[in-house]
């Protein structure tokens, strides 16, 4: 007899597992991101749900009524939660429910056993659109999410980080969830409240990222209307001042179900797959910002000096190939420092070549952190490409009607940043971030700390080295000389952009080929001058030249940094590579 009360009395008690609110994720002066919304989310009980065909029919249609919606609606509900999610998942029909609804399910409890409508928290984006690669989405846990978490406290029904910052601090978001412990009658009426635990809510994330930054360089690069991407980091510690791709995406389409359309849009190459982050996942050729890494490692290998003098004629042949300037623009007689102002490829070309045959200009690019992720704390980077002959020649064993053996002209086509070499925006802004502060590699870091729901630091992020590059006080000082003059002498590659820029800056232009495709257009560009805060690179797929595309984006990008405006300038011949 005891026995039998025990269980009678387990069958009248119904624990509801209560989520904790999210942490919130926040920019750098504490404004918020991403917050919580709460919605009334319309359930369907699988323990209740009935095992016969026809009166499972019948449920459906009832159900669908009240939602105004027919049974094949729910029952394609229903399979897809049973299809998808872990065994004993509430299915959700419908978020953001009615009240009209919510107080007639409620007045009709005994009628429908099996529904629930719970109070659930749903993500909000107070900025729109703006970072939505960054802040990521969440997602309905899966039965594999589960098995691979075990150590986690999960459950059926529950919410993840898939992507971005709510990835990867998910842990610190998600906070702990509570318990309801209510007594019910045979329909199912709550008949009295029982001793519950509070949910904890998770710690919110103050990002690094400068919303003013963040919003010029995203508003900039759509003014565009071409696929493109920007990166801007404090060169002193690694910090992420802005980052974004584009076309972008409206996060908030992730807090509902999404249409099989939306899910192909988000992909689909013609529409720019607004989903893919050419930030951090862009492989790309990125023309002449390299050039100063080809500069540093001439000089390192003694191979030019400052003082070394190159007659540019506008092309030259080496190994009975002919390699040419942009539009074979002759630019004379040319040292170090005019080569970074006019973008002399020849003078590349002749370094390149000199560098064939050692791993000089291979290592040089791997001690700048390119060839291999940065560690930024967001998942989805690529490693990019530093070639080698090693690399081409497996490759070319593997396939060998896809590439060529390495020859001579695949150092020249390296040493302005072409050939098959690749990186990703996000690396280069590491380079030049370690060029600007004299060597030091540092990982590029998003997250600032982490606080509690009184806004208490919990744990704040300390600047990573990742590497040292041993760059020569001297050959850097040239070599930021010559990107000075790019960027602000009148015959600057970019001076129509930044002659009349207030803040004395270092720039390059650049200019990449890619088969079958309009040129893509780059920009790398450290600020102040001579002694850098902030790194920033934008691309352009398909912009053409460098100073008519992606320049105007960083000079929007440091307008909104340093609170300054440029001023119009007139004259200048320089060359647009």
């Amino acid at each position: 007899g005891d026995k039998y009360l025990a269980e009678a009395n387990d069958n009248r008690t119904r624990e509801i597992r209560v989520p904790a609110p999210r942490g919130r994720i926040l920019d750098r002066e504490g404004d918020v991101l991403v917050d919580n919304r709460t919605s009334m989310a319309l359930q369907l009980d699988p323990i209740e749900i009935p095992t016969d065909m026809a009166d499972r029919r019948e449920l459906f249609a009832r159900v669908g009524k009240v939602l105004g919606h027919d049974a094949d609606w729910v029952r394609r509900k229903y399979r897809d939660s049973i299809e998808n999610d872990p065994p004993g998942s509430p299915i959700t029909l419908d978020q953001d429910v009615d009240d009209d609804i919510v107080y007639y399910l409620q007045e009709h409890q005994a009628e429908f056993p099996e529904v629930q409508v719970n109070r659930i928290f749903v993500r909000k984006y107070p900025q729109g659109l703006l970072a939505a690669h960054i802040l990521g989405s969440i997602g309905e846990v899966t039965a594999e999410d589960l098995e691979a978490n075990p150590d986690k406290d999960l459950a059926a029904g529950d919410t993840l980080g898939k992507t971005g910052i709510e990835q990867t601090y998910d842990d610190q978001l998600r906070g702990s969830p509570g318990d309801t412990r209510v007594q019910v009658d045979s329909t199912g009426r709550i008949v009295s409240q029982l001793p519950s635990t509070l949910p904890e809510p998770g710690e919110s994330v103050r990002l690094s990222i400068d919303e003013k930054v963040q919003e010029a360089g995203e508003a900039s690069l759509q003014s565009i209307g071409l696929p493109g991407a920007f990166v801007a980091m404090d060169v002193n510690n690694g910090q992420v001042l802005g980052l974004a791709s584009n076309p972008t995406f409206d996060p908030s389409i992730f807090t509902r179900p999404l249409t099989q359309k939306q899910v192909d849009d988000l992909y689909d190459e013609d529409l720019g797959a607004p989903l893919f982050d050419r930030a951090i996942g862009g492989q790309y050729a990125v023309g002449s910002i390299f050039k100063p890494i080809t500069a540093l490692a001439g000089l390192d290998a003694g191979l030019i000096t400052p003082s070394t003098v190159v007659n540019d004629a506008g092309t030259i042949n080496i190994a009975d190939q002919d390699f040419d300037n942009a539009g074979k623009q002759a630019h004379g007689l040319v040292d170090l420092r005019r080569s970074l102002e006019v973008s002399s490829d020849v003078y590349y070309y002749l370094l390149g070549a000199k560098m064939n045959g050692t791993r000089q200009l291979q290592d040089w690019a791997g001690d700048f952190g390119l060839g291999k992720p940065t560690g930024i704390d967001i998942p989805g980077e690529s490693e990019g490409l530093v070639p080698t002959p090693k690399w081409l020649n497996e490759a070319h064993k593997e396939e060998p009607k896809y590439y060529d053996p390495w020859v001579i002209g695949q150092n020249i086509q390296f040493a302005i940043g072409q050939g098959y070499f690749q990186a990703s925006p996000l690396q280069m802004a590491v380079a030049y971030s370690a060029l600007g502060n004299g060597g030091t590699v540092l990982k590029p870091q998003l997250m600032l700390q982490t606080e509690d729901a009184a806004g208490r630091v919990i744990k704040e992020a300390e600047p990573v080295v990742e590497g040292q590059v041993p760059i020569d006080p001297a050959d850097r000082q040239v070599v930021m000389e010559g990107l000075h003059d790019a960027a602000q002498a009148p015959e600057g590659t970019s001076y129509k952009v930044f002659g009349g820029f207030p803040v004395q800056v270092a720039g390059k232009t650049g200019t990449a080929e890619r088969q079958d495709e309009a040129d893509q257009a780059w920009y790398a560009v450290l600020a102040p001058y001579p002694d850098p805060e902030i790194a920033v690179v934008v691309t352009v797929e398909q912009g053409g030249f460098g100073a008519d595309t992606a320049a105007p984006v960083a000079l929007q990008i440091l307008q909104a940094y340093f609170d300054k405006e440029a001023k119009a300038v007139s004259g200048g011949t320089g060359s647009v590579e």
